[in-house]
């Protein structure tokens, strides 16, 4: 037989089997996913299959387990596996004044605007260590109105809310942190509001005097007030469509009319099912406004 009839057989086997892989895998992960909303609550089913395939096959490899059904198995049955998954799945990647450009025109064009409340109420959705709630809390104190603002920081993430409680944060990034507020308008030395040892920087009990921090989940727990300003950053990114559009209408219900909805840099109001009661109020910050609806 003609070695170049060989060579292409066995592409297309090599092709069939790589298909069936990864069908297979699809497969397990959707039985994971299943597996841990029934036993446990926590429904990660809506989100980006992408970005949850990598977490999960590497937290199989750290198990030391040969496929996502046997991990799945661990997650039901052995004690402390549920956890160290959770943390793998919760998305944590933040930092002070995160995008300083986005800060800076919420000083600017949104703050004036909150000045006449009686009272503030803002609410920092998937909020992981609370860095950007701290960012907010010295951006309103710095402006006059951090005394009549309440700061609301929820995660899912359990073990990430009880570190955004303690406001102490790696020393390491106090640099990156204090060009991020400059760019964002601050106007003071960044180290003043924080004192440090040789590993963390404290930030100070003041700041987080009318911060709340708890654990809510966007996917399957419902709103608990009306805010004036919702900011939920970078993490719609990581939902599928239609999970999107369930937390758009949590959040349009959460936001008091007038109020403002921040999102992160690639994310938009596209696919919102209310998206026509919002004004594109900074276009380029994603920062939105909930317009009154007619009754």
């Amino acid at each position: 037989m003609d070695i170049s009839i060989i060579e292409a057989s066995e592409e297309v086997y090599a092709e069939r089997e790589s298909f069936a892989d990864d069908e297979r895998q699809q497969i397990e992960i959707n039985l994971l996913l299943e597996g841990i909303y029934q036993m446990y609550g926590y429904d990660f089913r809506g989100y980006v299959r992408s970005s949850l395939r990598r977490r999960i096959l590497n937290r199989m490899k750290a198990e030391r387990l040969p496929t996502i059904t046997a991990l799945l198995e661990k997650v039901l049955h052995e004690e402390g596996v549920l956890e160290r998954l959770l943390n793998d799945l919760s998305i944590r990647m933040t930092e002070m004044f995160r995008d300083p450009s986005f800060f800076a025109a919420f000083r600017k064009q949104v703050v004036p605007l909150l000045r006449g409340l009686p009272e503030i109420r803002i609410w920092h959705a998937g909020c992981a260590t609370g860095e950007e709630v701290y960012s907010m809390a010295i951006l309103m104190h710095e402006e006059g109105i951090g005394e009549k603002t309440r700061i609301y920081g929820t995660d899912m993430n359990e073990k990430a809310i009880a570190a955004a409680k303690k406001g102490a944060f790696a020393l390491k990034q106090m640099q990156q942190y204090t060009k991020n507020y400059l760019e964002a308008g601050g106007s003071k030395a960044f180290s003043e509001y924080y004192t440090t040892d040789h590993e963390y920087a404290y930030f100070h009990p003041d700041l987080s005097e009318n911060m709340m921090f708890a654990q809510h989940n966007l996917v399957t727990d419902g709103s608990f007030n009306e805010f004036h300003v919702i900011l939920c950053r970078n993490v719609l990114i990581y939902f599928d469509q239609e999970l999107q559009q369930h937390v758009h209408r949590l959040m349009h219900n959460s936001l008091s009319d007038g109020g403002f909805l921040g999102l992160g840099s690639k994310e938009s109001i596209l696919f919102a099912p209310d998206r026509v009661y919002y004004e594109d109020f900074i276009p380029q910050a994603k920062v939105y406004r909930k317009q009154a609806v007619q009754k």
